[in-house]
């Protein structure tokens, strides 16, 4: 993982469109350059020209993409436990279901009554 700083070497920086392909990053502590080849960068640009929900919609594409390794043997399976018993709990009334509405209102007045 690393942190993009704001800071980009300008005289080290080549761009295309509106993307820079040198930046600053923070990464085990030290600093380093992050190099970005020219069609990354041309595919960041045009992304850049989606709107917000499509950036978002990539964005998700993007970091399940990341995850390769096949998911723990028996994940699924206790997901699948995990969504049925609440469902059940549902269904047979020992859970009560609250309305977004009333949810929200419920938070909205415990933000507002923790910044007093």
């Amino acid at each position: 993982m690393y942190q993009v700083h704001e800071e980009v070497f300008e005289s080290e920086s080549v761009g295309i469109g509106s993307c820079n392909l040198t930046r600053k990053v923070k990464w085990g502590g030290e600093t380093h350059m992050a190099q970005m080849s020219p069609k990354v960068a041309e595919v960041l640009d045009k992304a850049l020209e989606l709107s917000s929900h499509e950036r978002g919609l990539l964005i998700d594409r993007l970091v399940e993409s990341l995850d390769e390794a096949p998911p723990d043997e028996g994940v699924d399976a206790a997901w699948a436990d995990e969504i049925k018993r609440r469902v059940d709990e549902i269904r047979s009334g020992k859970v009560k279901m609250i309305p977004g509405e009333e949810t929200r209102q419920w938070l909205s007045e415990r933000l507002r009554d923790a910044k007093k």
